[in-house]
């Protein structure tokens, strides 16, 4: 009697861890697809990762700059200044984005920086072309009478210092820049909403952060900083990686604040080569913003397009292909954001 309770007892506990195995399973499969699809980890949550990875050591590094906070005078941009925020920053994302590729299972090449083609033939041919861009646009405004060139404003052996250490700060922020809107973003956002939609939404945060976080920045500036964002993202689509438009945009702002010392985003130039002038309206020069927010800035991206899009026609960028997998379709499909999310 007692052994037949003993074997009912047993049979009831099993029972009930059955059923909790079973519960526990069912739920599993219908949580399963929210967060992982056909190609791993979904799109929304690799993006929630990556943020919460890059803001955590972004937030101690502000608390750390604003311990000796109070500082009311205006802060000259030195080459030495710019580039060493930057490389700090740009460290900081590499590492948070080879975190995401371990993660992922990917090589950290495939986000836009293979080492192997560092400072290749792309990188120069996007510094032609972000120096054209610039110097174009600069000639144009002098035919115009917006702009001259005074004269020298350096001398001797000051020249070769400011041309090294503007050369290394300005690569610098190209490739921090380019990495953190054109990266593992880009790369993310491309595999769940396609390309252009990633561009399009990357590009317009781009222009906006520096209308917020630029004081001297204006509308006009920003909303060619959005095209310039564009014309980027077309170099990535067509070159397949993101040194093309390091080069350009290394070659542009080098061109800008060193070598014809006009202001950059508002930023007065330092240490920069010749001594200029803006003697022209400012929906023609751009005013004290410098000439992205001239008039002749969106002709200038649009000539860049069409002339590298005579030489570059072949869409080279690798975008993760959604890929069907057994038992996820049917269940995805009725979740919403399950393509993202």
């Amino acid at each position: 009697m007692a052994l037949s309770k003993q074997q009912n007892a047993a049979g009831d506990a099993t029972l009930l861890i059955a059923g909790t195995s079973h519960t526990r399973l069912r739920l599993a499969r219908r949580l399963n697809p929210i967060f992982r699809g056909p190609n791993g980890l979904r799109v929304g949550w690799r993006l929630l990762i990556f943020l919460a990875l890059t803001g955590i050591p972004l937030v101690a590094l502000f608390a750390i700059a604003g311990v000796g906070g109070g500082q009311a005078e205006p802060i000259t941009i030195t080459p030495l200044l710019l580039g060493e925020n930057d490389a700090i920053l740009f460290l900081m994302l590499c590492i948070v984005t080879w975190i995401m590729a371990k993660i992922e299972h990917r090589r950290f090449s495939e986000y836009g920086l293979p080492a192997r083609q560092a400072l290749g033939k792309d990188f120069w041919v996007g510094s032609l072309c972000g120096f054209a861009a610039i110097s174009g646009t600069l000639l144009t405004m002098f035919l115009l009478h917006g702009f001259r060139i005074t004269g020298l404003a350096l001398h001797g052996t000051a020249i070769l210092s400011s041309l090294a250490g503007w050369s290394i700060a300005f690569l610098v922020v190209g490739l921090f820049e380019e990495f953190a809107f054109r990266g593992y973003l880009q790369f993310t956002l491309a595999s769940g909403i396609g390309f252009w939609p990633a561009a399009v939404l990357m590009s317009s945060l781009f222009g906006l952060l520096h209308l917020v976080a630029d004081s001297n920045e204006n509308v006009v500036g920003s909303a060619s900083v959005v095209l310039f964002g564009l014309l980027l993202c077309f170099f990535v689509r067509r070159t397949g990686n993101l040194w093309c438009a390091v080069g350009f945009h290394f070659a542009y702002d080098w061109g800008q604040t060193f070598f014809y010392g006009v202001p950059d985003s508002g930023i007065v130039p330092y240490h920069n080569l010749f001594s200029s002038a803006f003697t022209g309206p400012g929906w023609l020069t751009g005013g004290m913003v410098g000439p992205e927010a001239s008039v002749l800035t969106p002709i200038a991206l649009l000539v860049v397009a069409l002339v590298f899009n005579r030489y570059y026609r072949k869409n080279r960028y690798q975008i993760t292909k959604p890929v069907s997998s057994p038992g996820t379709s049917c269940v995805t499909s009725s979740l919403p954001l399950a393509r993202f999310f």
